[in-house]
């Protein structure tokens, strides 16, 4: 599952690419809470629609992408390995992503973390208010689709935000470890929020599970 709060969530994908014949196939996890349980924030259409079949095609070309490179692995063609690479990032990113941003969602989410967290949002960002902006508008700056993150940077002991385009998974693509994510792809929001990508991000500030994050930035930590 690569919903769980661990340190260092790309691990849980597919094993290192040479060990992938003896892989397991992934698998979309189920969602913790039901289809319509984040309204009126985000409404049961998006969500099923954006669960059971986005990021289950995600996962769908995962599967398809990995078996084509372990034949490529087995016969020694390095170009067809090469090609397969995008692929590789762009559904692997999708299922990492999404499988860490249903648990960073949550009916009972929204207001302030607590304890470390709180604490160590504000010595890096000096007040909670001010992370929030941060993120607001580095989600709302992606050009096109693509993610908000905030990230632990474990060298430097500290909390950062980032934007990554597309679905490449932040761990994957900048080293942060990722603790919290915003999808600002139009499918995550557009059935109820149009165009409006502001709209949105006020309105999933009011469902963020800080008890996940939590979990995720203690873990880090260790």
């Amino acid at each position: 599952m690569l919903s769980r709060a661990v340190c260092g969530t790309g691990r849980q994908l597919a094993p290192a690419l040479g060990y992938l014949g003896s892989r397991q196939k992934h698998s979309l996890p189920d969602l913790p809470y039901d289809y319509g349980a984040l309204e009126p924030h985000i409404n049961a259409e998006i969500m099923q629609l954006h669960h059971s079949k986005h990021h289950a095609a995600y996962v769908n070309n995962l599967n398809v992408t990995e078996e084509k490179y372990q034949e490529a692995l087995a016969k020694g063609d390095v170009t067809a390995q090469i090609a397969l690479q995008p692929a590789l990032k762009f559904n692997g990113g999708g299922h990492i992503n999404h499988s860490i941003f249903w648990t960073n969602l949550s009916p009972n989410g929204g207001g302030e973390p607590k304890g470390e967290l709180l604490e160590a949002i504000k010595r890096d960002f000096g007040s909670f208010e001010k992370f929030k902006e941060k993120l607001t508008a580095a989600s709302v700056g992606v050009q096109g689709s693509g993610w908000g993150w905030l990230g632990f940077n474990k060298e430097r002991g500290q909390l950062q935000i980032a934007a990554c385009p597309n679905q490449d998974p932040l761990q994957g693509t900048t080293g942060l470890i990722p603790l919290l994510g915003i999808d600002v792809w139009e499918h995550a929001y557009y059935l109820q929020y149009k165009n409006v990508r502001p709209d949105y991000l006020k309105a999933i500030w009011n469902v963020i599970n800080w008890e996940n994050v939590t979990e995720r930035y203690m873990a880090c930590k260790k």
